[in-house]
C-alpha cells in the first residue's frame, strides 16, 4: 500500500516536534553558559542557536520523525483495511447463514 507525500499539515507537525526540543536544549545551554553568551547581542545568540538547531533538525531529526510517521500511517491503514475486511467477511457469513434457513 503506497503512501503519498506527507501533507503540509503533517510536515508542520513533524518540523515543530523536531525543532522544539532542540531549541529548548539550545536555550538551556545558552542560559547555563550565562557569563559567556549573556553579553552577546541578540542576533549573535540567534545565529549560534539556529546554526546548530537547523542542520541538526534537517539532517538528523526530521527524517527520523518523518519516517516514524510514515510507518505509523502504513500501520494504521493496514489495521483499518484488516478491520474492514473482517467486517465484510462477517457480514457475508451472516448473510449466508440467513439464506440457508
Amino acid at each position: 500500500m503506497p503512501v503519498g507525500a506527507p501533507s503540509v499539515h503533517l510536515r508542520v507537525v513533524v518540523t515543530w516536534v523536531s525543532i522544539f526540543p532542540l531549541v529548548t536544549v539550545g536555550m538551556t545551554v545558552m542560559t547555563l553558559s550565562g557569563p559567556i553568551t549573556a553579553t552577546w547581542p541578540t542576533w549573535l545568540r540567534a545565529l549560534s542557536l539556529t546554526g546548530v538547531v537547523v542542520p541538526t533538525a534537517v539532517y538528523f531529526v526530521v527524517p527520523r520523525v518523518l519516517a516514524l510517521s510514515v510507518r505509523w500511517t502504513i500501520w494504521r491503514r493496514r489495521r483499518s483495511a484488516a478491520a474492514e475486511s473482517c467486517e465484510s467477511l462477517q457480514a457475508a457469513r451472516a448473510k449466508g447463514s440467513h439464506s440457508h434457513q
